[in-house]
């Protein structure tokens, strides 16, 4: 049965826990207004998020950040613990100098979002712990949850940094400078250069080995990879500021705000303005 905090000034959901013994509730395309983190326990089952398909093994968590399009299916029996929570809860942007969470476990622009867990038992200790607050209602349950959310989240990044460094693919020396001088390049660099193109000519190689590099290893392309790192500043200027949309668009290269609403939605499903009203700075001010 899951365990639920709403939001007494809006009605919505705050922050949620759950034992789930199936998959049934996850077998569809779904996009959240929250995040969601899924301690997941199977043989074989298979991940869809952001239109790539994953098969995983064994303990897994998988971390998704709001409106992100999931789905996770198997033919085998399946089960875990589902974690929800909104940012109005606790706003993963606003303790990033503490936790990292964002980059490792959230909008990832060019990694997945899950990790074999190495460590299963702490994690479960600390959903037993929650689990007993939330049915406490004690004074300040909000803080004490906040505090068990902090370690979870403190001990997930930890284990997904190990994960990748001891996961991380295995390149020839020429491929590896190519791929990791791309992210470099795409991060200083996402507000002006747009198209792999670009890109191809700064690192002074052609689109089809640039495109090559990123499909056999990161299993996307170079456009969106680019696409994503862009997204991830607009939701993070849409989560945590008043900036007006066409302030935004511009400083991410966009002299046309509609042009750049029409991507956005494209991307996150859902409008600028949308996921400001149900996810950003418009909930948060209201704080």
């Amino acid at each position: 049965m899951a365990q639920i905090i709403i939001d007494k000034q809006n009605g919505e959901l705050a922050f949620r826990l759950e034992r789930f013994d199936d998959l049934n509730q996850f077998d569809h395309l779904q996009r959240k207004n929250y995040y969601s983190i899924v301690l997941l326990k199977g043989n074989n089952y298979k991940l869809s998020v952001d239109l790539s398909i994953c098969e995983l093994q064994g303990n897994q968590m998988i971390c998704l950040s709001p409106y992100q399009p999931f789905m996770i299916s198997s033919e085998e029996p399946c089960s875990g613990w589902l974690l929800n929570f909104h940012p109005d809860f606790f706003c993963t942007y606003r303790h990033q100098n503490e936790i990292e969470t964002e980059g490792i476990l959230f909008n990832n622009f060019f990694g997945l979002p899950h990790f074999k867990i190495s460590e299963e038992a702490l994690f479960l200790n600390l959903i037993d712990q929650i689990s007993k607050e939330m049915d406490s209602d004690s004074i300040a349950q909000h803080e004490v949850l906040v505090a068990f959310l902090k370690v979870f989240l403190i001990e997930a990044v930890r284990q997904k940094k190990q994960f990748d460094k001891d996961t991380v693919p295995k390149f020839s020396d020429g491929q590896s400078e190519i791929l990791q001088n791309l992210v470099d390049a795409i991060e200083k660099n996402y507000f002006e250069l747009h198209s792999p193109s670009e890109y191809a000519d700064f690192l002074c190689v052609s689109t089809k080995t640039l495109a090559g590099i990123v499909k056999k290893y990161l299993q996307q392309t170079p456009s969106k990879l680019i696409s994503n790192r862009i997204v991830i500043e607009a939701k993070r200027e849409l989560y945590l500021t008043s900036k007006p949309l066409k302030q935004i668009a511009a400083n991410l290269g966009y002299d046309d705000e509609f042009y750049f609403s029409r991507f956005f939605k494209k991307k996150v499903g859902v409008s600028p303005d949308n996921y400001r009203k149900t996810v950003g700075f418009a909930k948060l001010e209201k704080l």
